[in-house]
């Protein structure tokens, strides 16, 4: 499979996981604002380590949609969509992704 058609389906895929995931992360935002103990019920929850694995990917579909949202943006108005170009900025947005999501899964776990 062309490296193009991966980025396109990651960044799909990606747009579900922050599609679903946003909401969860706004419900404990707002469990972890109502009261202490609630906050640290919230932050008990982040020393899961299943927890740990979820927010990694989110922190890799976050950084993936970004990028790979950039660069359909930039191929809409002719910039960089010449095949080798954009061969490049799409290994750039699949590795970019995983490097994002591999150093905040180091800085966390």
């Amino acid at each position: 499979m062309p490296v193009g058609a991966l980025a396109s389906i990651g960044h799909r895929l990606s747009g579900v996981v922050l599609a679903t995931g946003v909401p969860f992360g706004i419900y404990l935002l707002d469990r972890s604002l109502r009261s202490p103990q609630a906050y640290r019920w919230v932050l008990g929850l982040c020393d899961d380590i299943a927890f740990r694995i979820a927010a990694i990917v989110f922190v890799w579909a976050l950084s993936h949609h970004l990028l790979a949202g950039t660069r359909h943006l930039l191929s809409d108005v002719d910039i960089g969509s010449q095949l080798p170009a954009a061969r490049r900025s799409a290994w750039i947005a699949n590795i970019g992704g995983v490097a994002i999501a591999l150093l905040a899964a180091g800085a966390w776990l």
